[in-house]
């Protein structure tokens, strides 16, 4: 299948405006000690959530949130570990388990904002395209897309080049791609991390792009 995508803007982005909901700062600031949360403004509640956390040293702060998002995922080893990693780490770059980079790098940003930068900066990057035809455009087919116009030094290149070649099954391009929402006929918005891509390594801003996928041989 052939594509032709048009790149309309590449932003690099500190966090998500919709990465934690009122409910979600209600049920933190309950966990950090402050019980009424659920009596306050909820313009105030993010920065109560801040004053809360600043009453804990980082990790403690940090294995809190890491509980709160990911218990289902990491025992309680782990999110100590984690815990005293993020200080020192993009955990949300490095951790083995790319499903949860996601949820890793909301907890790591609203850590850094909380501590004024003692937590290292992540950064995400929001990509805005058009592409036609608008047939079966997943995750995986705009990575493969994406990859005719990203620079040779890229991560993904070096790490999923037989993914990207249609030679092996792309499954992490699940988690490698965040959200990949339309927002109109031909157009969409794709948001990952600046790990994976970042504004620099684009190449062309339009482009044709003949892709391949992956066929499963039969036994």
């Amino acid at each position: 299948m052939t594509y032709h995508m048009i790149i309309n803007s590449v932003k690099t982005v500190e966090e998500f405006k919709d990465a934690w909901t009122n409910a979600d700062y209600i049920e933190l600031l309950e966990r950090f000690g402050f019980p009424d949360a659920k009596d306050s403004k909820p313009e105030e509640l993010k920065d109560l959530l801040f004053m809360a956390i600043s009453d804990f040293e980082g990790p403690e702060a940090a294995a809190i949130l890491l509980d709160y998002k990911l218990s289902e995922h990491l025992n309680e080893g782990q999110i100590d570990q984690m815990s005293h990693d993020m200080l020192l780490d993009k955990i949300s770059e490095e951790y083995s388990d790319i499903s949860l980079h996601h949820k890793l790098f909301n907890i790591n940003q609203l850590l850094f904002k909380a501590y004024n930068g003692t937590f290292p900066n992540a950064k995400a990057t929001i990509i805005e395209f058009e592409i036609t035809p608008n047939k079966d455009v997943t995750k995986e087919v705009v990575l493969k897309v994406l990859d005719h116009t990203l620079a040779n030094n890229s991560v993904i290149k070096r790490l999923y080049s037989d993914q990207l070649a249609g030679k092996e099954a792309f499954d992490e391009a699940e988690s490698i791609v965040w959200d990949l929402k339309s927002t109109g006929a031909n157009s969409y918005t794709m948001t990952t991390s600046e790990y994976w891509i970042s504004r620099d390594e684009f190449k062309d801003a339009e482009f044709d792009a003949k892709i391949e996928m992956f066929v499963e041989e039969e036994d």
